[in-house]
């Protein structure tokens, strides 16, 4: 861990993040992802390859703008639940989120500036859904389940964790709970429905206020992830106390719901310009939301776009 004392995200300047890893992987650069597993390309050359341009691009957008990055590794599916679908028993799972650290790790060696600072976060998936919340785990159960992956990334020395699309509270609270006990600072992303809900029912910010009373604020920020703007723009502006804790907006391109885009075929990539736009609203209002990326449909363009109208509102 390079920053012990505070992530420098925390002191305001603005931080990309990627796009949507998956979906640009497959209908971008033609990559096929069993079980939507972007850190299964770990095992081909060509599949490396991929990953190191696809981190090498967003990363120099954020060069080309003088801003920090947040480099997230591809291990969102990384888990044993998912991991045992594609043949990976605990060991060799393991050496996967160890190897998907190491690659970014090498990316920022390489690409990392004064003018940008870059971060390497371990990326932390739901055990089943990103839309569904499923089969529920007690807190404890979450705490437990994710402490092998969380484990991995302590031994690959990343900076932080960020768990993606969490969907319900219990999962959240135990990923923060496992980062905690192994002494790395978390990041926890909700992800809503188009009322600004998590899938679980529950309001953004009855969530996060549970999350923090639950770990005693252990998570560092929270952020919200595969939703467009205009699904929890309003939630945000709401002035309530809790929105102080949001810090990170990683948000789809496209303004359809998660029942649509898992029907979809055709990947709905939206307007990058007017998703820029969003988001200057968003950073013009609430000065706290400085961590700034994608999801589902995003690519370089998008991030390029964000950081363009986030910059100049600035």
């Amino acid at each position: 861990m390079r920053y012990p004392d505070a992530l420098p995200q925390l002191g305001g300047r603005v931080f990309l993040t990627d796009g949507g890893i998956e979906t640009d992987l497959i209908f971008n650069r033609g990559f096929e992802l069993p079980e939507f597993a972007a850190f299964h390309l770990l095992g081909s050359p060509e599949g490396r390859a991929g990953l190191q341009d696809y981190f090498a691009d967003h990363a120099e957008v954020a060069r080309s703008h003088g801003t920090g990055f947040i480099f997230e590794t591809a291990t969102w599916r990384a888990n044993a639940d998912w991991g045992r679908k594609l043949g990976y028993d605990a060991l060799a799972l393991r050496r996967k989120n160890i190897e998907a650290v190491r690659l970014v790790q090498e990316l920022r060696d390489e690409m990392e500036t004064r003018q940008s600072p870059m971060v390497v976060s371990g990326c932390v998936g739901p055990r089943g859904d990103g839309y569904v919340p499923g089969a529920k785990m007690t807190r404890r159960e979450a705490a437990q389940y994710h402490s092998a992956q969380i484990d991995a990334f302590l031994e690959a020395d990343v900076d932080m964790v960020t768990a993606i699309t969490m969907n319900y509270l219990e999962e959240a609270v135990g990923v923060a709970l496992a980062a905690r006990a192994a002494g790395l600072p978390s990041a926890i992303s909700f992800t809503v429905e188009t009322d600004g809900r998590l899938p679980s029912g529950d309001a953004l910010g009855a969530a996060v206020r549970a999350v923090d009373e639950a770990t005693e604020r252990s998570p560092a920020y929270y952020m919200i992830n595969c939703a467009h703007p205009t699904h929890f723009t309003d939630q945000l502006l709401c002035g309530e106390a809790w929105v102080d804790r949001v810090r990170g907006i990683r948000a789809n391109a496209s303004k359809c719901s998660h029942a649509e885009l898992d029907d979809a075929t055709e990947l709905d990539a939206g307007d990058p310009v007017e998703l820029g736009e969003d988001f200057r609203v968003l950073t013009s209002a609430l000065g706290q939301i400085n961590v700034l990326g994608g999801c589902c449909g995003t690519d370089p363009r998008h991030i390029d776009e964000i950081a363009r109208a986030c910059l100049v509102a600035a």
